[in-house]
């Protein structure tokens, strides 16, 4: 569950601290207090989108740090797979700097805003003020039927099949494409293939040409370099001129026998001794590399034949030649693929028929899934919605089978008669604003039952909502919360009074600057916050009582 709300610096509130408790948490305050922008802070530690435009004016970042405690073991699972450390609580931290960057932390270690979304996903989950006008769009409703049906293994095994059918399919058409397309294709890929082939490429060698190539031009250069060093470490038999390995010869001869007489130039002479013999080596390899610089007149031009053809192969085809050598695999096995199609057709079209049954035999189990996930939860949903002042309404489910799609086969939509005697229509055009909020929570109080997810958050469900309806739905609200974490922000004082814990979002001005304090609420400053609720300002020893006893009586 949600423990604990740090917030600094987002919007108006400069600093605040919320602590959560099980059961049902309710936020009160006037109209742009700053509830909203709790939401809103929650979902930036969740790792949702934000924006910078949530910095306080003036405030270089924001910061909001947040403490999960008793986290389930989906949870656990995803700080194990994400390789962070594991405990019973988990804090998350999200920071958001005026330009616009931010980062986040998981248990103090860093972690970017999409691995805090997976993590978090099994958090809570938020029901915004809008999310009730959803159900007028019948598109919501197959996963509104998926989430209490709980047939999530049913979908899986059903996906894994339409994917297979798909991608069966698609190879099915691609081969029964028009034997003059077939013919143009496979002509296409042979001159493809036999002139990739035919120029032997291999990688590495257009660098080892461009060395030699390198090499051969400056040859001159090369040669005049190599015979000036042999010279000068042999010498020159035509001027009979004395090359530094005689010289250092020399020296060798005079340093050693003075080191006969002085044994301290015993280690000057051995140095200098490997200085000549490796002078002495070097000529020797000198020599031999003269000896080996024999250049062909011809070598260059073959050279320069050689990567023209390489060049004007990677021209026409946009590619290096590693590539060119994969592009002509490539080619090489889809025309293998295609000389051999009709092998192939019947093949494909023996596993498309397979995998089509396995697919419909999928499907319906799929459909029967929902068609008793539908029957519970109308029944379900029939009691709630009585119990919110809503009687004798009834729900019903247009059901059809179509093609199979990534959904299944059925395509659905959930009907309601508000009135005895009329027939059920879509929620579109009977619901008002006040019972599409009813009909909502009805739906979160039947899915909770069925739901892992810890805390649950509904931002104004009693929207449109007044006296009796709205007793009722902080009566469910508490109902619910007894296996669930529920915090709510209402403004009506009848869901208000089954608050387990009550906060304060108060707004106030100080130096011509706004502030959001949060408080939370002992029952004295319950009674007088919703006596405020009930009668406005002016409150009365009246209104007092009759908020201490809406309070005694909802408990």
């Amino acid at each position: 569950m949600l423990a604990q709300l740090k917030i600094e610096n987002v919007a108006v509130i400069e600093k605040a601290e919320v602590r959560f408790t099980p059961g049902l948490n309710v936020l009160t305050g006037e109209t742009g207090a700053g509830k909203s922008i709790l939401i809103d802070s929650i979902n930036a530690i969740l790792g949702n989108r934000t924006s910078r435009e949530l910095v306080r004016s003036g405030a270089q970042k924001a910061a909001i740090w947040a403490t999960f405690e008793q986290i389930p073991d989906s949870v656990h699972k995803q700080l194990e797979k994400f390789g962070y450390e594991d405990a019973d609580d988990l804090l998350l931290y999200r920071e958001i700097s005026a330009d616009g960057k931010g980062s986040c932390r998981v248990n103090g270690m860093p972690a970017t805003a999409a691995v805090v979304r997976d993590i978090s996903a099994g958090l809570l989950s938020i029901h915004g003020q809008h999310d009730s006008q959803s159900l007028t769009n019948p598109a919501t409703h197959l996963g509104l039927l998926d989430q209490y049906a709980h047939n999530q293994d049913l979908f899986e095994s059903y996906y894994t099949l339409y994917r297979k059918l798909v991608e069966v399919k698609r190879q099915l058409d691609s081969l029964q494409a028009g034997e003059a397309s077939k013919q143009q294709r496979m002509e296409q890929l042979s001159a493809e293939i036999k002139e990739i082939r035919a120029a032997s490429l291999s990688v590495g060698e257009e660098k080892s040409l461009e060395e030699r190539r390198t090499i051969i031009t400056h040859s001159q250069s090369i040669l005049e370099g190599l015979s000036g060093a042999h010279a000068a470490l042999s010498g020159d038999d035509s001027d009979e001129s004395v090359g530094a390995a005689d010289l250092l010869g020399e020296a060798v001869g005079g340093l050693q026998q003075s080191a006969r007489l002085d044994e301290s130039l015993a280690p000057l002479a051995e140095r200098l001794s490997e200085l000549y013999y490796g002078a002495r080596e070097l000529a020797t390899d000198l020599a031999d590399k003269l000896d080996a610089y024999d250049f062909d007149a011809g070598e260059l031009d073959q050279i320069e034949s050689r990567l023209d053809t390489i060049y004007r192969l990677k021209k026409r085809y946009g590619l290096e030649v590693e590539d060119l050598l994969a592009r002509c695999e490539a080619d090489e096995q889809e025309l293998e693929t295609i000389q051999t199609s009709d092998e192939k057709i019947a093949e494909y079209k023996a596993q498309t028929q397979t995998l089509y049954r396995q697919a419909r035999e999928a499907a319906e189990a799929l459909t029967q899934s929902r068609l008793k996930g539908f029957t519970a939860m109308n029944r379900q949903m029939k009691q709630a919605l009585e119990f919110l002042n809503m009687p004798g309404i009834r729900f019903a489910l247009r059901h059809a089978k179509g093609p199979l799609s990534s959904h299944g086969q059925d395509q659905v939509e959930f009907l309601i008669s508000t009135n005895p005697g009329e027939e059920p229509k879509p929620m579109a055009k009977i619901a008002s604003g006040g019972e599409l909020s009813r009909i909502m929570l009805a739906f979160k109080s039947a899915l909770a039952d069925r739901d892992a997810l810890p805390t649950v958050i509904y931002d104004e469900i009693d929207t449109g909502v007044s006296g009796l309806a709205a007793g009722r739905i902080g009566q469910l609200l508490h109902q619910t919360a007894a296996g669930h974490q529920v915090l709510c922000i209402t403004h009506t004082p009848q869901v208000a009074a089954f608050a387990d814990n009550q906060l304060l979002i108060q707004k106030n001005v100080r130096d011509g600057r706004t502030f959001t304090e949060i408080h939370t609420l002992d029952m004295d400053g319950r009674v007088r916050v919703l006596a405020n609720m009930i009668s406005g300002d002016k409150v009365s020893e009246l209104s007092l009582a009759s908020a201490r006893e809406l309070i005694e009586r909802s408990h």
